[in-house]
């Protein structure tokens, strides 16, 4: 099995625009899904390119070695519970009006943020998502949104 060196390369050839690495990718995927759970503010496009961390992190899982999958679900595990708990299930409907959506295994293409604010929200709102305002909104998350996750030896 490749390192999660080889990995980043292989992707970076196949198409991404650098070879990141796993740490880099959680904490994009971390990033985001703090951002998600306050209200996204940016604009539609931001949204859609952000989501893309988590793509990578999808095509590393089915090339890195057994150890570090293992050694990264717990965490990788714990985002996707956040990021479900701050996102509304709609089948993609409101996304594709927008971006073509990827194949039904990129299941975090089929939500929306639940907090509906900014540009994103005017723009999910205008083709029917439902969600809440930020005012109504309870943050449930107790993560420490300025951490930096290292990657464990």
């Amino acid at each position: 099995m490749p390192t999660e060196t080889e990995v980043g390369e292989l992707l970076h050839q196949r198409g991404w625009r650098t070879a990141f690495t796993v740490a880099e990718r959680v904490n994009a995927w971390a990033a985001l899904v703090g951002v998600i759970e306050r209200g996204y503010g940016d604009d539609i496009y931001e949204y859609t390119n952000d989501l893309y961390c988590r793509n990578w992190l999808h095509e590393a899982w089915l090339l890195l070695d057994d150890y570090i999958v293992r050694l990264w679900s717990p965490l990788i595990k714990a985002l996707v519970d956040r990021y479900k708990g701050a996102t509304v299930d709609d089948d993609g409907q409101a996304l594709e009006q927008f971006h073509r959506l990827p194949g039904p295994d990129l299941w975090w293409w089929r939500r929306h943020p639940r907090i509906l604010t900014g540009n994103l929200g005017r723009s999910l709102r205008s083709v029917g998502a439902i969600g809440t305002a930020p005012d109504t909104a309870c943050p449930s998350a107790s993560w420490s949104y300025g951490t930096t996750l290292r990657r464990r030896a």
